[in-house]
């Protein structure tokens, strides 16, 4: 979804650290979380522009940081557009990471200690034995075998004692925590091969991904590498 019709709910002049914030009955922009940017784009209302600059999850609001308020009520109706560029970038980056996690678990164990995406790279932090360069370079050629099959790839919500039953759902410490604590898992499955706790957002397809390209590789000791890569279409 890249655009969407929404009622204005809330006007907050100083809401979220002091940002114009308005939020709204259902909007598609996703804010920012596990290791997945906001989304950027615009609400428009009445012929009238707003740029969405940040959006922010507090508790369960989604709140809509903005660059103006002007003649906007709440009641009213706004258009929302998403930056699909960006959005899309985000998308594509992470369901590399979900594929190169995948290739790790499956051949070389180890965890995930940390991660973050960018609208032009992304880096994972691994605690893997052994890890070096050399293998970093296998994983990524793994990885991209992978990409290339066009595997679909889903998200489902399943039920808690469905998600009790599935190996290393949550892969890494924050989301072993919280699965614990939820009776309803949103999860992504990438066919026939990974299926993993995960709330951001994948594309449909693994072709989707394009060329995984390994541009920074860094040990910090025995049990902290990390690891960026860009993507090519």
């Amino acid at each position: 979804m890249r655009s969407f019709s929404a009622r204005v709910t809330q006007i907050e002049g100083e809401g979220a650290g002091g940002k114009l914030v308005i939020a709204l009955d259902r909007t598609a922009f996703y804010p920012t979380g596990g290791g997945q940017p906001n989304d950027i784009g615009k609400l428009v209302s009445s012929g009238k522009t707003i740029k969405v600059v940040d959006v922010i999850k507090q508790g369960d609001a989604i709140l809509h940081a903005v660059d103006s308020v002007e003649g906007l009520k709440a009641g009213d109706t706004v258009e929302g557009e998403i930056d699909w560029e960006r959005r899309y970038a985000h998308m594509r980056h992470h369901t590399a990471l979900h594929i190169i996690d995948g290739v790790v678990q499956k051949k070389y164990g180890g965890k995930i200690t940390g991660g973050q995406i960018y609208a032009d790279r992304a880096r994972m932090d691994f605690d893997v034995p052994g890890m070096d360069r050399g293998m970093m370079e296998e994983i990524i050629d793994g990885a991209q075998r992978i990409a290339d099959q066009g595997r679909k790839v889903t998200a489902k919500f399943i039920s808690k004692e469905e998600a009790s039953s599935i190996p290393d759902l949550a892969r890494t410490s924050p989301g072993a925590e919280l699965l614990s604590g939820l009776d309803e898992v949103r999860v992504v499955e990438i066919e026939g091969f990974d299926i993993q706790l995960d709330g951001g957002l994948h594309v449909a397809s693994t072709k989707e991904i394009g060329r995984i390209l390994l541009s920074a590789y860094k040990s910090n000791g025995t049990h902290s590498k990390r690891v960026y890569v860009a993507l090519q279409l």
